[in-house]
């Protein structure tokens, strides 16, 4: 029980004044972000706050790690805007419900682990690209809808918004200076309300993107045939919500667990986002995954338990049963320049310190994975596109690696002492360098320094003793490792290793 409810884990030290402040700054966040998200891909906005607030609970409860607060996140959304407007939001739930399926399937086969195959590059690219998206993001309350098109805003409703938003930054970056007792993101928030309602100054508010007053999520079966036709149209939809909502969510798991100098358990949270998605699809939410913007806020806030995670959820909940004609004055720039700020802590500027000093090949697909979070707000794909280049850049770096060293016993035989690993990159240089035609009737290839490592190291192995066979030659391998000695053995079915045939794979002893 201890390990499932961390927050009742009394050999954890629990700051309960923190987790508490921590958890309502995260709502007060997390509710123009869910809104904007949820109209932006046309679904009702009560859709949105139901998505943050079951996604927020189960995870909380149930998730990887303490700290990690996951909400409607519009990396997810964005997947779902094309289903939305082709065939609706039954499909949606669908979709989403599928999404939560494939995410528990990657839990209970333990995959959450080859999250670890990211390299450092791309972590900072996606980092980095993913702190511009949510600057670029506030741009956007800074506009205005007149006369049904969007533009920016002028004079004194500029001159307003613009002073509140440097009002919230200046506490925020001033206040923990003089006391860290209150999170400086919730302060921020009720001083600038405050100023609002005293002063009745005319700004944005909550109230002007959308109603957020509501009932308990009701449950829902998605209306849609259960046919093989619906399967087609919603399972691309799922699976791609399922591999950003993975990426996202355990990229942002690693960064908690630098951040707080613990570990947390990564297919435990594909199990925790899964069942999460499931409900959402079920009671009428928007789905979603860790959210790293409000992570950062949480724990910046000081929270290091599952309390404030849910917190941040039952406020979401209260808010839409009681708490929206207070919630709905909450002017919009002081919930922007925390965000703002979330922004500018959210990006690894360590990564300039080092460019200078990193790898040309980690810069460019640092850039890569940043500029593809920018600009196509997939995630997913950056990271993956940044995990392709990282791969090809050290195959072909340890591809350059391969050595021999060649000498000739005072038996005559020949010996080619192998270094670095025998792999697909490296097949071509291996080959050359043997000297066929000169080498003497018996040659050792010495592995004790190698590795034969898949498919095309064997290959590149039969050839060359194919080649000194058709010469009346002789081949030994020497020192090849169990795993070698394995994969030799499994490619009889394909290439020849019968040593009475062509070619000879004599392994002998070391010396």
């Amino acid at each position: 029980m201890q390990k499932v409810f961390n927050l009742f884990d009394f050999s954890q030290k629990v700051n309960y004044k923190t987790e508490i402040l921590a958890g309502l700054t995260v709502a007060m966040t997390m509710i123009p972000e869910s809104l904007s998200f949820a109209i932006l891909a046309g679904f009702p906005p009560l859709v949105g706050l139901y998505g943050a607030f079951i996604m927020g609970l189960i995870t909380a409860i149930f998730g990887g790690r303490p700290g990690l607060i996951s909400g409607g996140a519009g990396a997810t959304v964005i997947v779902l805007i094309a289903l939305m407007k082709s065939h609706g939001l039954e499909y949606v739930f669908g979709a989403i419900i599928i999404a939560g399926i494939l995410q528990i399937f990657v839990g209970l086969f333990k995959l959450g682990k080859f999250i670890r195959l990211v390299p450092q590059p791309v972590m900072y690219g996606f980092v980095n690209g993913l702190a511009v998206v949510i600057f670029m993001s506030q741009l956007e309350q800074f506009k205005t809808v007149i006369n049904g098109e969007t533009t920016w805003l002028s004079g004194s409703p500029m001159l307003i918004m613009l002073g509140l938003v440097v009002l919230t930054i200046a506490i925020v970056i001033g206040l923990p200076k003089i006391t860290k007792a209150i999170p400086a993101s919730l302060v921020a928030i009720m001083v600038v309300f405050g100023i609002v309602l005293a002063f009745g100054i005319e700004t944005k508010q909550v109230k002007d993107i959308a109603s957020v007053s509501g009932s308990l999520p009701p449950f829902h079966i998605p209306s849609i045939p259960l046919t093989w036709e619906t399967l087609q149209i919603i399972f691309p939809y799922g699976l791609v919500m399922a591999a950003v909502g993975l990426t996202e969510g355990l990229l942002t798991l690693n960064l908690v667990d630098e951040i707080t100098a613990s570990k947390g358990n990564s297919n435990r949270e594909c199990l925790a986002q899964g069942t999460a998605n499931i409900a959402n699809g079920f009671f009428f939410g928007m789905g979603g995954c860790p959210m790293i913007a409000q992570t950062l806020v949480n724990l910046s806030a000081g929270s290091r338990a599952r309390l404030s995670g849910i917190i941040g959820a039952l406020t979401i909940l209260v808010i839409i049963l009681v708490g929206a004609p207070v919630i709905e004055l909450l002017p919009m720039a002081a919930l922007t320049g925390v965000m703002i700020m979330v922004a500018i802590g959210t990006f690894e500027w360590t990564s300039f310190k080092t460019f200078n000093k990193m790898p040309k090949s980690d810069i460019i697909v640092m850039l890569i994975v940043t500029l593809i979070t920018i600009f196509m707000h997939n995630l997913a794909l950056a990271v993956l596109i940044g995990v392709i280049i990282s791969a090809l850049v050290f195959a072909w770096e340890n591809a350059k690696r391969i050595r021999a060293r060649k000498y000739v016993d005072e038996n005559g035989i020949k010996h080619y002492e192998i270094f670095g690993p025998l792999f697909f990159g490296s097949t071509t240089a291996f080959a050359e360098k043997f000297d066929i035609q000169n080498d003497p009737k018996e040659i050792i290839i010495d592995f004790a320094e190698s590795r034969i490592a898949d498919m095309s190291a064997i290959e590149a192995v039969n050839n060359i003793t194919s080649k000194y066979a058709k010469e009346g030659k002789t081949v030994h391998l020497r020192h090849l490792s169990n795993d070698c000695i394995v994969l030799l053995k499994n490619a009889e079915a394909i290439i020849d290793v019968n040593i009475l045939e062509d070619p000879s794979y004599n392994v002998m002893p070391g010396k």
